[in-house]
């Protein structure tokens, strides 16, 4: 009985066990099914993902995995909103297109079990299709780079961009190649037995001007040959059973054309040979080395010695020609022989042919970027529809009222010619013999008032004619658009090293200029008188024309408003301190400072370079550069410009004063030779603003209206600018030369599209980033001695640390000291740590809370010293 009922729990436990043994073939089978289900439902989703992924990808990337459990949400997949977060996960966050595999793999395995065959065949195929997938991946996303569906998936993106950094386009071109290669001998296993195939029509094209080398190759094959058989003679005669020996026939060095029209062996090429001179026995081959190896052996030296030389006829015209039989001879007595006199010759001359290295191709700067797009100009408004044409009538009011005016005034005139602009008509009068010019100059306002027109302006004489000018404004103004000055022919074909398209003179005409020639350009006039837009044409011209290598913007902009845009093209056309990488455009007065010094450093290092290169200026210096001439293991690099655009200097100097006037005068007087060139703007024309030393390094100035005449003469050296009309009507003054231009207007909208297409295109891995500089603040500080220290400096910081506000006009006044005597305390006070650095107008932060945490900190630096 009690066996009875231990074979009975026995067999209860089996009978129980059977319920959870995954080996049931209903349970795989089951589970093939659910495989198979996947696949239909991954290849229903994925397909509908292709018709509806531009209408759901947005609710995905929002919601993520919470789409799954929002009823809210609505969706166009076919599958729901479970379809479309799956397709989103595939296609998007992992492997684009080549996720339909992920149908066969599911496929396969549901085959697989139910079927009931072994899973290692599968794990097997799991392996190679991940690996195919992650090749497809990388394949799509580098053919379709530019396109808004993610073929490749964020793997093959992440993958793509990794290898390009890495190995660079072509590098990862001759990866996929390779990688093709690899997979079809994997997969197909071709013959690739070099040794039978026919070499005659490859060696029939080479010229042998030297066969001594085959000689000896052959002997030394033979020698070798020789000595193993001598000393395995006697085990070679004891096995009767091997292959009966080949032996070498001697032929004589020419074309044997019986030979040659033989069948080949069918075990590949032979080779019989002859060596005349000394009579030698017949020589029986070891069964592992029979003639076809020695003919290979010998072939083989043969083509390695042929492969390194040139394509050339010989001298003694002789051809090789090896087939499936050939015949040579290394007889050094034979009369058909080549001698070697002319042999040494060849060989030197193939000698020195090999030494010859072949033009190097030049350095291309755009190579990292060679797929860069430039903004088309379609991102640009057309005001085409919104030109106004000059009233004739208008004209001949004007002409006649001119002519009444000066009649007035007993002033006569011979000849009157208008010359019409977009926002300014010229008038040119020929005075009559014996009227004086300054007559007319002087009734400036009489003019104004007849014509009841706001901005005349009365150039008496006109620069290289024998006329009088005198400029109107038109009533009815006419938009010159940025978009039809870039289209225009004279800015499209400018070469220049840095174009800049301004806008159009008043004769019509689209004035463009080299800036690299200005060399540095200072921009004043009022707010609201087109100063910012006139920034932007030329920053805009700049974009459209130079490579984001060639060029390098490092912007300041203290008002934080104006030039925040173009932070977005931080990796292609923006330089700035390592440090300063979440703040590309730089708006803080300190780093101002700093961003100047390095500026100042990167100058002394490309005259470094520059000097090195024994070039004069940066232009020679980039020509040797590209045409390889310079090593750049030796430090040598290519020098793109660079321009440092400020957009508000008044405020800069009144906060920073001599920090930022003497590096900005120093880059000025220097920086021109080496490509560092500098746009400085300001609606403070004042001489404490622009001082003398500024103006006569900047003697390209361009000045829409302001609002005195003595702002006019701080900009331009002249009157007008206070006479102008406004809305980018502006004067530009290179040299002596006095041109009155209406600005091309470009938008904040027009911007942004620009800066957006290039900031979406791929950017350099690293930014542009400028010399590191150390700050004397965060080092030296406590260098200093109590000795060193202004006598009046525990006074100061008492003062300081008792009315808890810091600032240098309070221990002016307070101390009833000068203003740099004042200042230099406040620098010895931050260094020290008693009050924090500078913010703008506002008083510095007082680090200590007490006179006795003061007092106790003087008894510890006079103890020091």
């Amino acid at each position: 009985m009690a066996k009875r009922t231990k074979r009975k729990s026995t067999r209860k436990k089996k009978s129980s066990g059977k319920k959870f043994n995954f080996r049931d073939e209903r349970i795989t089978k089951i589970l093939g099914s659910v495989c198979f289900f996947i696949a239909i439902y991954l290849t229903i989703a994925f397909i509908s993902y292709f018709f509806t992924w531009k209408f759901d990808q947005d609710k995905v990337l929002t919601l993520s995995s919470g789409i799954l459990f929002n009823g809210e949400v609505s969706v166009q997949n076919w599958l729901g909103r479970l379809g479309a977060y799956i397709s989103h996960f595939f296609f998007y966050w992992g492997f684009g297109i080549s996720s339909f595999l992920f149908v066969l793999l599911f496929g396969k395995l549901g085959l697989a079990l139910i079927r009931k065959t072994p899973l290692s065949a599968f794990f097997n195929f799991a392996l190679h299709s991940f690996l195919l997938i992650s090749f497809l991946s990388v394949f799509m996303e580098f053919i379709t780079r530019d396109s808004s569906f993610c073929w490749g998936g964020l793997m093959g993106y992440s993958i793509c961009n990794y290898l390009i950094n890495f190995v660079g386009n072509l590098g990862l071109v001759l990866l996929l190649v390779l990688m093709i290669f690899a997979t079809f001998i994997w997969v197909v296993n071709p013959m690739m037995q070099l040794q039978g195939l026919s070499i005659a029509g490859v060696t029939d094209r080479f010229s042998i001007p030297k066969l001594d080398f085959i000689g000896e190759s052959l002997s030394a094959v033979l020698q070798e040959r020789k000595s193993r058989n001598s000393s395995e003679k006697e085990d070679e005669e004891d096995e009767d059973t091997e292959e009966a020996p080949k032996t070498l026939r001697p032929t004589n060095f020419q074309s044997n054309k019986e030979s040659q029209g033989d069948k080949a062996p069918e075990d590949g090429l032979s080779l019989d040979l002859e060596v005349t001179g000394e009579p030698q026995q017949e020589e029986e081959a070891k069964p592992g080395i029979s003639a076809k190896a020695a003919s290979i052996m010998a072939a083989s030296a043969l083509s390695a010695k042929l492969a390194a030389k040139e394509e050339k006829p010989s001298p003694d015209g002789l051809q090789l020609e090896l087939s499936d039989t050939a015949n040579i001879s290394t007889d050094t007595n034979d009369p058909k022989a080549p001698t070697k006199g002319p042999d040494m010759d060849s060989t030197k001359l193939y000698v020195e042919e090999e030494n010859k290295t072949s033009d190097v191709e030049p350095y291309d700067p755009t190579k990292e970027l060679s797929k860069y797009k430039f903004p088309s100009t379609q991102l640009l408004e057309d005001y085409s529809d919104s030109k106004v044409t000059i009233d004739r009538q208008e004209l001949e009011e004007n002409k006649n009222q001119i002519i009444k005016t000066l009649l007035n005034y007993k002033i006569e005139i011979t000849k009157i010619k208008a010359t019409i602009g977009p926002t300014v008509t010229l008038y040119e009068i020929v005075p009559a013999p014996g009227v004086k010019i300054s007559k007319i100059k002087s009734l400036e306002n009489d003019i104004a008032l007849s014509l009841s027109a706001l901005g005349i302006r009365i150039i008496a004489p006109m620069p290289g004619k024998g006329t009088v000018g005198i400029e109107v404004p038109n009533k009815k103004k006419q938009i010159v658009s940025f978009r039809e000055v870039v289209n225009s022919e004279k800015f499209q074909n400018a070469k220049m090293d840095l174009p800049i398209v301004l806008g159009k003179t008043i004769s019509n005409e689209v004035f463009v200029a080299d800036l690299a020639k200005m060399p540095h350009l200072l921009v004043a006039g009022a707010t609201g008188q087109g100063k910012s837009v006139g920034i932007n044409t030329i920053l805009m011209s700049l974009l459209y024309k130079k490579h984001p290598s060639q060029v390098k913007l490092v912007m300041v902009d203290p008002k934080k408003v104006e030039l925040f845009p173009y932070s977005s093209l931080d990796k292609h056309y923006l330089g700035f301190l390592p440090t300063e990488d979440e703040e590309p455009i730089i708006t803080d007065t300190k780093k101002v400072i700093h961003t100047l010094n390095s500026l100042t450093i990167e100058m002394d290092e490309r005259y470094d370079l520059l000097k090195l290169g024994k070039a004069r200026n940066i232009k020679d210096y980039n020509k040797k550069f590209v045409g390889r001439k310079l090593n750049p293991n030796d430090g040598h690099r290519f020098l793109p410009y660079i321009i440092l655009v400020i957009d508000e200097f008044a405020d800069l100097i009144m906060t920073a004063g001599k920090e930022i006037e003497m590096p900005i005068a120093r880059l000025a007087q220097l920086a021109r030779a080496i490509g560092i060139h500098l746009i400085i703007a300001t609606q403070r024309p004042s001489v404490k603003i622009i001082t003398g030393m500024i103006k006569a390094n900047f003697p390209a100035r361009i000045s829409f209206k302001v609002t005195s005449l003595q702002d006019s003469r701080t900009i331009l050296d002249s009157k007008g600018a206070e006479q102008l009309i406004g809305k980018g009507d502006m004067l530009l003054n290179v040299g002596s030369d006095l041109v009155r231009l209406q600005c091309a207007f470009v938008d904040t909208p027009e911007v942004e599209r620009v800066i957006n297409h290039i900031s979406e295109q791929k950017g350099f891995a690293e930014p542009f980033h400028l010399p590191e500089i150390v700050d004397d603040s965060d080092v030296g500080g406590s260098n200093l001695k109590w000795s060193e220290l202004d006598p009046k400096f525990e006074e100061a910081a008492r003062l300081i640390v008792s009315s808890q506000s810091g600032s240098t006009s309070s221990i002016q006044r307070r101390l009833s000291l000068g203003y740099n005597r004042a200042g230099r305390i406040m620098d010895q006070l931050e260094n020290l740590g008693i009050v924090g650095e500078a913010n703008g107008s506002k008083p510095r932060q007082v680090l200590f809370t007490s006179e006795s945490e003061l007092t106790h900190y003087f008894e510890h630096l006079k103890s020091n010293g």
